[in-house]
């Protein structure tokens, strides 16, 4: 095998994990996305940032895509590139736009562009690392596959593990959903939000919630208007109010009007479903002094080479 002389070019969607119910289990793909490249150097490493990120991120080869695009080339029996010891070197630019600790999945992103960046890297690399494969190791890296999945694959995925193996099951989402997400100033690391979460939940609350997980797939996938009782939460989002105050009550507000809120991922950003131009607008018309809002339509493509 031979690495290739020439550019390699990766987008990667934002994604919002749990959507209320679904804990660490359900996944979706939104169309807001990262814009990555890399290509191979006689030797050394150059990490170019612009965006979300470029005065924080690192640029040595700690950084995550880096570390994953080596993670790939070693799956596929290549040397490192960029690592002080490594005969060849590379270059790395990252147009960052997927907010960092806000729930969007950014590390997710991150881990499946530079897996898609290694093989892209490698002469014939599709043809020896599968779209299946290339999502597995991205769960491995991730620790759990709600947020890689739908980077991977696109869409609305149902993500999980049975011992040591991931699976990733797609299920469709009715075209006239979209969603508009709310993000604050403040961020809030994934393990702060983890910590809160008590070691058990009383078995009515998993009950229901096992319940609502399952009204949630029948709903996106064509009949919205069940998205306000398939997105209620018994499992995890009011035991992390403590970090993020400002996400529950903007949740419960639009709750209360109506709107099927729910906290994105771990969180801080808040995530509402829409099903019209007109219900979106009165939404974004709702968001809060010192947030930001995006209105975003699912995106189907997941993690796209070129």
């Amino acid at each position: 095998m031979a690495l290739v002389d020439s550019v390699v070019r990766v987008s990667v969607p934002a994604t919002s994990a749990n959507l209320g119910p679904g804990f660490d289990a359900l996944g979706l793909a939104l169309s807001m996305r990262d814009r990555l490249t890399a290509c191979v150097l006689p030797a050394g490493l150059v990490v170019e940032v612009s965006g979300v990120g470029a005065d924080t991120v690192p640029r040595d080869s700690s950084h995550l895509v880096v570390r994953c695009i080596n993670r790939a080339l070693e799956e596929l029996g290549e040397d490192p590139v960029g690592l002080p010891q490594s005969e060849r070197g590379l270059k790395l630019t990252c147009d960052n736009v997927i907010p960092h600790a806000r729930g969007l999945g950014s590390s997710s992103a991150a881990i499946v562009a530079g897996l898609a960046l290694g093989r892209g890297l490698v002469v014939g690399g599709d043809l020896l690392m599968s779209d299946d494969r290339l999502f597995e190791l991205a769960a491995e890296i991730e620790g759990h596959p709600d947020n890689v999945a739908p980077a991977a694959y696109g869409g609305f995925v149902i993500a999980g593990h049975e011992g040591d193996a991931f699976y990733a099951v797609s299920s469709p989402v009715d075209p006239s959903i979209s969603a508009v997400v709310f993000v604050p100033s403040t961020p809030v690391e994934t393990k702060v939000a983890r910590g809160l979460l008590p070691a058990t939940v009383p078995h009515a609350d998993a009950a229901a919630n096992a319940g609502r997980a399952a009204l949630l797939v029948a709903a996106l996938a064509g009949q919205p208007s069940h998205l306000l009782n398939g997105t209620r939460d018994w499992l995890h989002q009011e035991y992390r109010e403590p970090a993020m105050p400002e996400s529950l009550a903007l949740v419960r507000t639009l709750r209360a009007d109506g709107y099927a809120a729910i906290v994105s991922g771990a969180g801080p950003t808040v995530l509402a479903f829409a099903t019209s131009r007109t219900e979106r607008q009165a939404l974004v018309s709702r968001t809060p002094e010192g947030w930001v809002s995006y209105p975003l339509e699912v995106d189907h493509d997941g993690v796209v080479v070129s």
